[in-house]
């Protein structure tokens, strides 16, 4: 368990499984986000800290939702997506456990695997809500591959009425970034193809963290989503 130092850190990663790279290659394409650039599968996990480790449990598969105050795109809706089907576990444990989770505490994990592809027609699109948090307690963006693409740069803000970042840098393969949500505000520059004009693209997983008593689950958690206002910001 670490401190976020100014908010972030950048981890190394376990080795990458050909399994986990090949798996990008059947990620259905997300119609919510992306502008059809992107690619995703969904799942959701309850974590709890037992004999000196976290311990995953995979829930019922159910859509996808989040508040109108955090995604003005796709806010507001329950988006369906296909479950995990490569495991990530490795990742999500060396994630874990360089978060300063509160280890009295169940947590709920929102894991979602995306694929940005970006062609010289028609960019990858990595965050069209712009700058943003994501609502969560922490956020990690896990980095797998990078194939014939420049851009997708992160970048890291104060708060969203920041004029300039504060950090900036492109998250390598096998390395992964931990956010605290609640302090910074993130996005990632578009994606484009490399001096080799070909098709790109970047393959990553986004894992969000909220404590099991602000989970992003459940029945209650979907009807705050469908009754949500864009913030007033």
């Amino acid at each position: 368990m670490s401190r976020l130092i100014d908010g972030y850190a950048i981890i190394d990663l376990p080795p990458v499984s050909q399994e986990v790279l090949n798996s990008y290659d059947n990620v259905p394409l997300d119609v919510y986000m992306g502008n059809k650039t992107r690619y995703k599968r969904f799942s959701q996990y309850k974590i709890d800290y037992i004999s000196d480790a976290w311990s995953f449990e995979l829930l019922p598969h159910r859509p996808y939702g989040q508040s109108r105050e955090y995604n003005t795109v796709a806010g507001g809706i329950m988006r369906e997506y296909e479950p995990l089907q490569a495991d990530f576990l490795p990742y999500l444990h060396a994630v874990a456990a360089n978060l300063p989770l509160d280890r009295s505490e169940s947590w709920q994990v929102n894991v979602h695997q995306n694929r940005s592809r970006a062609t010289e027609a028609k960019p990858g699109l990595v965050t069209p809500e712009g700058i943003h948090k994501d609502g969560h307690e922490y956020v990690a963006i896990l980095v797998f591959n990078r194939h014939n693409v420049t851009g997708g740069e992160m970048r890291l803000w104060k708060g969203l009425d920041s004029s300039e970042p504060f950090w900036r840098g492109t998250v390598q393969p096998g390395h992964a970034a931990l956010l605290d949500d609640r302090a910074v505000a993130h996005d990632v520059t578009d994606l484009h193809p490399d001096a080799s004009g070909e098709e790109g693209h970047r393959d990553i997983v986004i894992a969000a963290f909220s404590r099991w008593s602000e989970r992003w689950y459940g029945e209650e958690h979907d009807q705050a989503v469908l009754n949500s206002k864009p913030s007033a910001q």
